[in-house]
């Protein structure tokens, strides 16, 4: 039986104790600050799209910022009706689709501005188009987003680890910024005239895509006697055929099984992007509110003393 068809009445759930021990909900926000910093459009949806909709719905305030507008990327959804407004203005259909993934999260969010850099392919790889985000150097890049923490000072900030999450040169580039911002927004010395000094208190990578987690979701549809979507990149994982995987340990897990919904809007907003009935959507919510209730980070620099692992992005915070 296709994992599509499982139903909350035929669900099974492993002996997974972490699972059992998490919490499933969080405490409240407000007044603390979350900053998520995406590369293009449709990625604040893929990674972290329910742990924002749960801190939002907590009092946090949340805003993603994204870098580019996504501008080169591809029609990977033929059946979307957009197909002709595409070909006569992505970058609109684009900017249509992020405003309505963000309503559905009821999160904040802003352009950087820059220009998507595509991504390359060939052998030998050709260049990257001249003055596109990847092109540019660290400072000239980092700087808008240096002047956004120093505007809305989160306490929080999220992007991507040292891979990109994949190796499209916009996002190894949003991880380098997000970096940057994060040293230096605090320092008065640096980026003077980019507004008063503000210093983040934790940086975190996301692990939305980590093989734990496709194993554990994995493990649990095979013991439910279910077909698993995810055994082909199980074993691409464990062959080396995906090398830019890094293998950070994740720290700190988010409960977010109420807002996977919220999540699913968010994805189907880009409907240029995404198909209703890939990947994304081929576990049904029920089941991964048993199984896998949360989302993946790793905790990667903190001025605040916090206790691993954790439950709560603004642990020592509070």
């Amino acid at each position: 039986m296709s994992s599509s068809h499982l139903t909350a009445s035929t669900m099974s759930s492993p002996d997974d104790s972490a699972a059992r021990s998490a919490p499933r909900d969080l405490p409240d926000s407000t007044g603390l600050r979350m900053l998520a910093v995406h590369a293009h459009p449709d990625d604040e949806s893929s990674k972290g799209a329910a742990m924002m909709a749960a801190y939002a719905a907590a009092g946090a305030e949340v805003m993603v910022a994204t870098a580019t507008g996504g501008e080169r990327g591809d029609l990977l959804n033929p059946a979307a009706g957009e197909i002709f407004a595409c070909q006569r203005d992505l970058p609109g259909v684009r900017r249509l689709e992020m405003a309505e993934a963000a309503a559905a999260l009821n999160v904040q969010h802003i352009w950087l501005g820059f220009s998507d850099s595509g991504l390359p392919e060939g052998d030998p790889m050709p260049p990257l188009p001249f003055g596109s985000f990847a092109t540019l150097p660290l400072e000239q890049a980092a700087a808008p987003l240096v002047r956004l923490v120093r505007r809305f000072r989160p306490h929080v900030v999220i992007s991507y680890d040292e891979s990109g999450g994949y190796p499209h040169p916009d996002h190894i580039m949003s991880h380098k910024i997000t970096v940057e911002a994060f040293r230096a927004a605090g320092d008065a010395t640096r980026y003077e005239d980019l507004g008063e000094a503000w210093q983040p208190q934790k940086l975190y990578y996301d692990r939305a895509f980590n093989p734990g987690r496709f194993e554990a979701i994995h493990n649990a549809l095979v013991e439910a006697g279910y077909e698993s979507p995810y055994e082909e990149r199980l074993l691409r994982f464990r062959d080396g055929s995906i090398p830019w995987m890094t293998d950070h340990e994740v720290t700190t897990q988010i409960p977010v099984g109420a807002f996977l919904e919220q999540r699913d809007l968010a994805l189907r907003a880009h409907r240029t992007q995404v198909e209703p009935d890939g990947f994304f959507f081929a576990t049904p919510n029920d089941f991964l509110r048993e199984v896998y209730p949360y989302d993946d980070y790793v905790l990667v620099e903190s001025l605040v003393e916090t206790e691993l692992p954790e439950h709560d992005i603004f642990s020592g915070l509070r």
